[in-house]
């Protein structure tokens, strides 16, 4: 199928080739024709579907169609709501890509910046809205965001929205917005509460899912190490000797321990940023520009800071820290091997993340390779740590994936909270 059979408009056609997309993604395919006609959706995809374009496109179709108000003042029609000011930076250069032959104008609401210049752009008036909970609700509390004429409203990364703690800041949004409204809802995983949120919100919708969130991608190697807690520096960057590793995105756990890992890699001599809640906005552009360029190998992010960022030729992705949310390894290996390219996932495994690795393996349904010869082994030897084949040194052995519920229980109770990045 090409984006012509999709009926999209002309102008549209002719950014989707400046940009060089000549076919829609699966996602793509099935969700534009629905939202074109109107229609309420939910779509469950994980990033790197194309679920972007697959709202942003029918939107700027939608929008462009209608005659302007008379009095020439523009209204906020569509509204996009999205955990994290990278992810809404993000949405805003798509938007701008795909409809920059359309007389649409956008402007983007976010935390950590002056709010100045996005009063003034919503004061001259906006067509599109790209927004965080959090500064949208300050700025309608201030009088500058009217979300009266919202006609399209987009929940994305509902999910997230949830990790993050945002359901009663989504309510107060939603709260503002007209009840009658075509409402287009994503997430990536469908946990009970994303279910409750859909049942609420949407009428009557079109529900797609596209790559189970237990999926991984075919072409994406996996390995882990197990290693205990204090060698884990140095086991990095030993595995940074190899200039195969081009570059790199590391997840740890919380905000300190990457700013713990830069510093160390740093002392190494090897180039690397943090980014997290606590750096700036501008600090966090930054890191993200340098890490693109090339000028920076490393980027060590948090999971919540890490959401919305999209390189397509990330060779690496390593798991300093094992996630506690089984789908959250999904997410974060789906980051390389993209376009078409190769990836490699390298993870991490101490003592304590042992129930983690168990129920990744049972989310993936499958056994991750353990590699047994490296420099620093773990003192104690986990019982499950058996090789099951002789192999390479990159695939010497994998785990039982038995899962245990304790493992994923522990961020709910314990100190380590996703919402604390």
């Amino acid at each position: 199928m090409t984006f012509e059979q999709l009926q999209l408009i002309p102008p549209i056609l002719k950014a989707l080739a400046k940009e060089n997309y000549t076919q829609p993604t699966p996602i793509q395919e099935q969700a534009i024709p629905p939202v074109l006609a109107g229609r309420d959706l939910f779509g469950c995809a994980q990033t790197g579907t194309g679920k972007t374009a697959a709202f942003l496109l029918p939107i700027i179709q939608r929008l462009s169609a209608q005659q302007g108000r008379p009095n020439g003042k523009r209204v906020i029609r569509s509204l996009i709501l999205t955990p994290t000011r990278e992810l809404a930076i993000q949405i805003s250069d798509n938007f701008k890509a795909y409809g920059s032959f359309s007389n649409l104008r956008s402007a983007v609401i976010v935390g950590g910046v002056s709010q100045k210049p996005q009063e003034e752009a919503l004061q001259r008036g906006i067509d599109v809205l790209i927004a965080t909970p959090g500064r949208l609700i300050d700025l309608i509390n201030q009088g500058f965001a009217d979300l009266r004429h919202v006609q399209i409203f987009v929940l994305d990364e509902a999910d997230r929205m949830l990790d993050m703690g945002f359901i009663h800041d989504m309510r107060r949004v939603i709260a503002k917005l007209p009840v009658k409204r075509q409402t287009l809802f994503f997430s990536a995983t469908m946990p009970p509460e994303i279910t409750s949120l859909v049942d609420s919100l949407l009428t009557n919708p079109i529900k797609i899912e596209v790559t189970p969130v237990s999926s991984t991608a075919e072409r994406i190697k996996q390995t882990v190490y197990f290693v205990d807690k204090p060698n884990k520096l140095a086991l990095l960057i030993d595995l940074l000797q190899d200039k195969s590793i081009v570059s790199a995105l590391v997840f740890t756990r919380t905000k300190h321990g990457a700013d713990r890992v830069v510093r160390g890699l740093v002392k190494a001599k090897i180039t690397a940023q943090a980014i997290h809640g606590d750096k700036s906005q501008n600090a966090r552009q930054a890191a993200l520009a340098n890490f693109k360029s090339g000028a920076t190998r490393l980027l060590v992010a948090t999971d919540i800071a890490a959401r919305g960022i999209d390189i397509d030729e990330l060779s690496h992705v390593i798991n300093y820290n094992l996630p506690n949310i089984s789908e959250t390894y999904v997410h974060r290996i789906g980051r390389t091997g993209r376009a078409g390219l190769s990836g490699v996932a390298i993870s991490f495994c101490e003592q304590e993340e042992i129930p983690y690795l168990k129920d990744i393996e049972k989310l993936i349904k499958q056994k991750i390779p353990v590699v047994q010869d490296h420099p620093y082994p773990m003192a104690v030897p986990a019982a499950v740590a058996a090789p099951v084949q002789p192999a390479a040194k990159e695939n010497s052995a994998a785990r039982d994936g038995s899962a245990k519920k304790s493992g994923r229980r522990r961020w709910r109770r314990g100190s380590s909270h996703p919402n604390k990045q």
